[in-house]
């Protein structure tokens, strides 16, 4: 029974590394600053750096994975909107990506880009993913 959940696990992190690209390659190339924060992300989770890479190459065949907590589609959209700003330019599709993302994670359509906003503003504010989540789950009550 614990390889099924290590299974799970893995394929939630590769899913996430998986959506990290994508947005990444809105734009219409990976900048090597977000290639470094993938495989951080990555690294993380427990994978090494060449799987990163493999997933990355690989990436349209991954299947998506709703993460099984709100606290799970926190921090994946957390990543999103870090790795929206980790080559230092927000273009509007990186952004319309995001908020795409965030509805797809389960985020009520009426609040996503508020919540965008507000993750991006915490990030750019110096604020700690968990102040920014606890401020977010009192906006959002989950």
């Amino acid at each position: 029974m614990f390889n099924f959940f290590e299974n799970e696990n893995l394929k939630r992190v590769k899913n996430h590394i998986t959506n990290l690209g994508a947005l990444a390659r809105v734009d219409g190339h990976l900048d090597s600053s977000e290639l470094n924060y993938i495989i951080a992300v990555g690294q993380k989770n427990g994978l090494k750096p060449n799987d990163v890479r493999t997933l990355l190459a690989n990436g349209e065949k991954s299947q998506f994975h709703l993460p099984e907590n709100d606290s799970e589609r926190f921090d994946q959209l957390y990543d999103l909107v870090e790795m929206m700003l980790a080559d230092g330019i927000v273009d509007d599709s990186e952004m319309e990506f995001c908020m795409t993302m965030a509805s797809n994670l389960g985020f009520k359509k009426s609040v996503v880009g508020v919540l965008v906003r507000k993750i991006t503003i915490g990030v750019k504010d110096g604020f700690t993913r968990e102040q920014i989540k606890t401020e977010s789950q009192n906006f959002l009550k989950f």
